[in-house]
C-alpha cells in the first residue's frame, strides 16, 4: 500500500508560524483520512497534541520524515472541499490564521472542550417499534386487555403508526417504562435510539399561509430579481423606503428559489430582528427553516447547523455567522440592512459577511441581493457602474407618505431656557400622542445619565484607570462606568478630591427618561437599551411590551431604529442627531444619515400619518438636511463627490495596520519602523499612501495603547502580501515584544 500523506492546518498558532504542515496517515488510518476531517498530530518541538484539519490528501512528500497523525477526531469530514476553498481565501484576504477561519465556519457544538470531549453531543431518545406483525400485535393486546390495559392500549397504538418514541407511548398509553421494557424482553416490541433535535423556540407547525401579493411596483422588482436567479453569479442592490415591503419582496423570491430546488440565506444586522423576520418567515415557509444566530445554546446552533448540512432545511435565517452555513446548491444569499457595521466582525477573522457572501456567490453561482432604505454609499455606486443590478421601490406598500419632518434648533431653545433635552416642539407632540392614545420612539444613541462628571470647585473628573476616557454616570446603579471596559465605582455626593459640588453633563437615555417622567407624570415609559435589555433577558420581551400594552412613549439607542413595525406609532423623536457627525472618520455622514433615516422611518407604518422631530444644534448641516427630506439620492450625490476629493472609498480601499502594548514609547517605535517598510514596499505603486501613525479615539484601552496606521490602495494582491509579510515582521521582531500588529481590511472607522 502506498504511503499517505496530509497537509494540516494546525490549531492555536499565530498568524506569523502559520502555513500547512505535512503528516504521514499510519496504513491503519489512512483508508479513513479524507480533506475536511480534523486529526491530532504532534507539533513543535516537544510534539504537544495539536488539533488540526485536513486539507489535502496525497500519495508524496517533499521532505524525509514527517511526523505521524496521531488520531483521526471526526467519522466524516466536516468541511467540505468548497468550505476548505473558504477558509483559505478568507486566510489571504483577511490576515487570519486558517484555524482561525475554520473556526469561523463551523458551530462551536463541533469543537472539544479541555477534557476532549465535544461541546455538543447528539441527543439521542428511546424509540419503539413492533417486533411482529401488526395483527399479531393486535391479538396480543386483546389478550392482554384484562390484566394489563396499559400495554394493551401500547401495542393497538404501535399497531397503527409502527413506531414512537417511549416517552410519548408512556403518556398515550399509561404504562410504565418497565411494562414496556417487559414487552421488549418478551420479543413483542423492539427498543432502538433515534437523534433527538434541540430547536429553538419560534412559530412551527402552522399551516402554510399563502405568498404575499405584491403591488405593481414589487412586481417589477421581483420580475427583474427573479430573471437573475437563473443567471451566473450576480449582485444586486435594492434600495427601497422604509415600509416600502422588501421583506415581501424577499420571501417570494425566496420561493422562487426554493422552487428552483436550491437553498437560501437571508441575514439580518442584529439578534434583535432575528424573532421579528422568524415569525414572518415561518409563516410561509414552515419547517423549511433552520436560524443560525449566537443567543441559540451551543448545543441548538449544532442541530440546526446539522439540519442544513443535511438538507432537512432550505432557507437559513440568521446573523452574521450564517453567511457560513453549509449549504448545497447555494441560490441566493440576501443582506438586509446592509448598510449595518454588525456585518463586519471585530474579532479574527476580521471578515466581513457581504465579502463572504460575494465568494460563496461566486463559488456556486448564486445571487447576492443587498437590501437596504439607507445603502452604503459604496454600494450604491457599485451598482451606478454597473457592478450590482439596480432596482427601487420608492413608495410605501400601503401608499401612505412618509412622515412629516419637522427640525428643532436646540440652540433657540438653550436661549429659551430650556436647558433638556426634550425641546418644547417635541413636548407638544409628545402630548397629543398621549391624548390620543397613539404612540411615540425617542432616539438617543447614548446609554446612561451622564456622559460627564466633573467637580464644579476643583475641576476633578472620573476617569477610568484602564482606559483614556471618562466614565459615565448611571443613576439607577449610583455608579460610574467605562463602556470600553467595564470598570465601575460608586459615586459619593461630593467630589473624592476636594468634597465640592459634582456637576453632570451630557445627557444619555437613561437621564431622557428620568426628564420624560417629570415632564408627563404617570405616564409609561419604556427604555431600550444595553442594561435594560440585559435586564430582560433580550429585545424580543420588551418590543413585545411596548406593542401589547401600548406603552406611550419608548426611549431607546440605535437597537430601535430599524426593522421594527408598530403600527400605533405615529410620531418618532430624534435627540441630539448631530453627536454621531463629527467623530472624525469619513463614514460619519453616512453613518448619522442612515440612523435619523431609519428611525423616521418607524413612524406612520400603517394606517395613521407619521410624524417626526429632529433636533439639532447645526440644523444647515447638509447630512441632517437631506435626512429630514429623506432624500437618499441627494444625500448620495453629496456623499460620492466628497469621498472622490478625499480618495475615500469606494475610489480607493483602506487596509489599518493596528499597533497595541502596554508600553507605548515602544507602541510608537514599531508604528515607525511599520510606515518606513509600507514606504518602502509601496515605491512604485501609484495611487498609494499611507496615514499616521494615529492615536485611536480612545488611545489607552484595557491598559493598552493603540495607535493605527491606514494604508489607502487600490485593490492589489501584493499590497496585501506586503501587509503579510509586514505583519510576520513585526509580530516576531525581538525589539517590539509585548507589541501586537494586526490588519484589518476595510475598516469599520
Amino acid at each position: 500500500m502506498a504511503a499517505c500523506y496530509v497537509k494540516v492546518a494546525v490549531s492555536d498558532l499565530s498568524y506569523w508560524v502559520d502555513r500547512p504542515y505535512t503528516y504521514l496517515v499510519p496504513p491503519s488510518l489512512a483508508e479513513r483520512a479524507a480533506p475536511g476531517m480534523r486529526v491530532a498530530v504532534p507539533f513543535s518541538r516537544n510534539n504537544r497534541r495539536a488539533e488540526g484539519v485536513i486539507l489535502s490528501v496525497s500519495d508524496h512528500c517533499d521532505f524525509a520524515g514527517p511526523k505521524p497523525v496521531q488520531e483521526l477526531l471526526d467519522e466524516a469530514p466536516v468541511l467540505t472541499e468548497r468550505q476548505i476553498a473558504l477558509a483559505l481565501w478568507m486566510r489571504e484576504r483577511f490576515f487570519c490564521t486558517v484555524y482561525e477561519a475554520v473556526k469561523a465556519i463551523l458551530p462551536a457544538g463541533l469543537w472539544f472542550d479541555s477534557a476532549g470531549r465535544r461541546r455538543a453531543s447528539d441527543r439521542l431518545s428511546d424509540w419503539l417499534r413492533l417486533a411482529v406483525s401488526p395483527e399479531e400485535a393486535l391479538e396480543l393486546a386483546a389478550r392482554k386487555e384484562g390484566r394489563s390495559k396499559a400495554q394493551a392500549t401500547a401495542l393497538r397504538l404501535l399497531s397503527a403508526v409502527g413506531e414512537g418514541s417511549l416517552d410519548d407511548l408512556r403518556v398515550l398509553s399509561g404504562a410504565t417504562r418497565q411494562s414496556l421494557k417487559a414487552l421488549c424482553t418478551a420479543g413483542v416490541l423492539e427498543l432502538f435510539q433515534r437523534e433527538r433535535l434541540r430547536r429553538p423556540e419560534f412559530r412551527r407547525g402552522a399551516a402554510r399561509a399563502e405568498l404575499p401579493e405584491l403591488n405593481a411596483e414589487q412586481s417589477g422588482v421581483l420580475e427583474g430579481l427573479t430573471a437573475m436567479l437563473d443567471k451566473a453569479a450576480a449582485g444586486a442592490l435594492l434600495f427601497g423606503v422604509t415600509g416600502s415591503g422588501k421583506t415581501a419582496v424577499y420571501i417570494r423570491l425566496i420561493a422562487e428559489c426554493l422552487n428552483r430546488e436550491k437553498t437560501a440565506i437571508l441575514l439580518v444586522p442584529e439578534i434583535a430582528l432575528t424573532p421579528q423576520m422568524l415569525e414572518t418567515f415561518s409563516s410561509y415557509f414552515g419547517e423549511d427553516i433552520a436560524v443560525l444566530h449566537s443567543s441559540l445554546t451551543v448545543a441548538e446552533r449544532y442541530d440546526e447547523w446539522k439540519r442544513v448540512r443535511r438538507g432537512e432545511a432550505h432557507l437559513v435565517i440568521g446573523t452574521r455567522s450564517a453567511v457560513f452555513a453549509p449549504t448545497e446548491r447555494l441560490g441566493l444569499v440576501i443582506l438586509d440592512e446592509e448598510q449595518e457595521d454588525t456585518y463586519k466582525s471585530e474579532n479574527a477573522p476580521r471578515y466581513h459577511a457581504r465579502d463572504v457572501a460575494k465568494f460563496r456567490c461566486a463559488q456556486d453561482g448564486a445571487l447576492l441581493l443587498l437590501g437596504s432604505a439607507t445603502p452604503l454609499v459604496a454600494s450604491r455606486y457599485q451598482a451606478e457602474v454597473g457592478n450590482y443590478a439596480f432596482f427601487e421601490l420608492n413608495t410605501r406598500y400601503n401608499r401612505r407618505p412618509l412622515p412629516e419632518v419637522s427640525v428643532v434648533d436646540m440652540k433657540r431653545e438653550l436661549r429659551a431656557g430650556n436647558a433638556s433635552s426634550i425641546s418644547s416642539v417635541l413636548r407638544r407632540e409628545l402630548q397629543k400622542n398621549i391624548d390620543s392614545g397613539e404612540q411615540s420612539i425617542l432616539f438617543l444613541n447614548r446609554r446612561g445619565t451622564a456622559r460627564l462628571i466633573a467637580c464644579a470647585d476643583c475641576g476633578y473628573t472620573f476617569q477610568c484607570p484602564n482606559c483614556s476616557m471618562n466614565l459615565t454616570y448611571h443613576a439607577g446603579k449610583n455608579s460610574v462606568i467605562c463602556h470600553v471596559c467595564g470598570y465601575a465605582r460608586r459615586v459619593s455626593r461630593d467630589c473624592p478630591a476636594c468634597g465640592g459640588r459634582l456637576h453632570y453633563t451630557g445627557d444619555g437615555t437613561e437621564k431622557v427618561e428620568q426628564q420624560l417622567s417629570e415632564l408627563f407624570p404617570g405616564v409609561e415609559l419604556l427604555r431600550v437599551d444595553t442594561d435594560t435589555v440585559s435586564a430582560a433577558g433580550g429585545h424580543g420581551p420588551l418590543f413585545a411590551r411596548f406593542r401589547e400594552e401600548r406603552i406611550p412613549i419608548m426611549v431607546g439607542t440605535q437597537m430601535v431604529t430599524k426593522g421594527l413595525n408598530f403600527d400605533n406609532v405615529t410620531l418618532v423623536g430624534v435627540l441630539l442627531a448631530d453627536q454621531s457627525l463629527y467623530a472624525g472618520n469619513y463614514r460619519a455622514g453616512e453613518r448619522t444619515f442612515s440612523l435619523i433615516t431609519q428611525v423616521i422611518g418607524r413612524s406612520g407604518r400603517a394606517s395613521m400619518p407619521g410624524r417626526a422631530i429632529i433636533q439639532t444644534f447645526t440644523p444647515e448641516n447638509q447630512v441632517i438636511r437631506h435626512a429630514a427630506r429623506q432624500d437618499y439620492e441627494g444625500f448620495y450625490r453629496s456623499e460620492i463627490a466628497l469621498r472622490r476629493v478625499q480618495h475615500c472609498p469606494p475610489f480607493t480601499q483602506l487596509i489599518a495596520l493596528t499597533l497595541r502594548g502596554q508600553e507605548e514609547h515602544r507602541v510608537l517605535a514599531c508604528a515607525s519602523e511599520v510606515k518606513a517598510l509600507l514606504l518602502h514596499g509601496l515605491r512604485g505603486k501609484s495611487g498609494a499612501d499611507v496615514l499616521g501613525p494615529a492615536p485611536y479615539p480612545v488611545v489607552r484601552a484595557m491598559g493598552n495603547y493603540r495607535y493605527l496606521l491606514t494604508l489607502r490602495c487600490q485593490p492589489d494582491r501584493e499590497i496585501r502580501a506586503l501587509v503579510s509579510r509586514i505583519l510576520i515582521h513585526c509580530n516576531t521582531k525581538q525589539e517590539f515584544r509585548g507589541v501586537s500588529v494586526y490588519a484589518d481590511m476595510d475598516p469599520l472607522f
